[in-house]
């Protein structure tokens, strides 16, 4: 099938290569332009970018999907557009070039989690399971019609970055099964459940600051959530520390933020409710380290985070 991909992060790599390895004809990729990167705040190429060129595909990086960038899908003459997490809202212009229709990959089970942070907000709100919907595209927002859907459990020790590493590969497997029965005319889309739709929202840097007052098990699934990023943080002697992983116990006493306890389980603090004890995290200027290993002959106990 002659297809164009449209995609910008590494979650949306595995469907590239997996189109390209089922021998589709991928006319052009669409992805995010060059961003600031790192240290030195470069210019970087978007994964997926880095990848076609790596295949041999035709690159396109238009700030907005315009009438210039609109000419460009309707020269290319795809069958179906392919998207994953590329960052720009599809006008319906865009939407009724492709016979096939504009095809996504949603890190979800519509109609839950429609939005922009659906692997994140599904750990957040302590779901016990998520997974991928291949749905077709139209003008709502992740409103479409269903074509695939496959669940994955989500359990106490989940990560979002856990999610997406097994999620992306699953995406790509169900795409191209997709685009098979389309082709072959063996699939059929379906309206998605009237009931249980919710909206995800982006992630913002500003709630990613632990609140201690709240209870342990909500915080926990907010470290969780917000890994690999924007990374839940908190202050201790007026320094940001990053909380990369954590979970919750019951028990603990203390004002909320206050170090109960630093040594092999981790590193306690008190909540509203409970403890959270924090397993891996990241002190200023150092590297993501195990929790029992940052806090060895770190003077912070009976200290508050805040």
């Amino acid at each position: 099938m002659r297809l164009v991909f449209a995609g910008t992060p590494e979650f949306a790599v595995p469907a590239l290569d997996a189109l390209h390895a089922a021998g589709h004809h991928l006319a052009g990729v669409f992805t995010q332009p060059d961003r600031p990167a790192g240290r030195g705040r470069r210019l970087q190429a978007s994964a997926v970018a880095q990848r076609a060129l790596e295949l041999g595909l035709p690159v396109f990086k238009p700030p907005r999907l315009d009438a210039a960038a609109q000419a460009q899908l309707r020269e290319l003459a795809p069958a179906a557009m392919v998207v994953v997490a590329y960052g720009l809202i599809l006008p319906q212009a865009v939407l009724d070039i492709p016979p096939l229709g504009c095809i996504n990959i949603h890190g979800s089970l519509l109609p839950r989690w429609r939005g922009a942070a659906p692997i994140a907000r599904a750990v957040e709100a302590g779901d016990a399971q998520t997974g991928i919907t291949i749905m077709r595209m139209d003008a709502g927002l992740d409103t479409g019609p269903m074509l695939l859907a496959e669940a994955v459990p989500i359990d106490t020790a989940t990560t979002a970055a856990d999610l997406e590493r097994r999620l992306a590969p699953l995406g790509a497997r169900l795409v191209v099964q997709a685009l098979a029965g389309l082709a072959a005319g063996t699939l059929a889309a379906r309206p998605q459940p009237a009931e249980g739709a919710t909206y995800a929202k982006k992630l913002s840097k500003e709630e990613a600051r632990l609140d201690f007052s709240r209870p342990a098990e909500q915080l926990a699934r907010q470290v969780r959530a917000f890994n690999p990023a924007p990374v839940a943080w908190a202050e201790l002697d007026g320094a940001r520390v990053r909380f990369w992983d954590a979970r919750a116990l019951p028990g603990g006493a203390g004002a909320p933020g206050t170090v109960i306890a630093a040594g092999d389980a981790g590193l306690q603090l008190a909540t509203g409710d409970g403890v959270l004890v924090v397993t891996a995290l990241q002190r200023p200027g150092g590297k993501v380290l195990r929790a029992a290993e940052a806090t060895r002959a770190w003077a912070v106990g009976g200290k508050a985070f805040t």
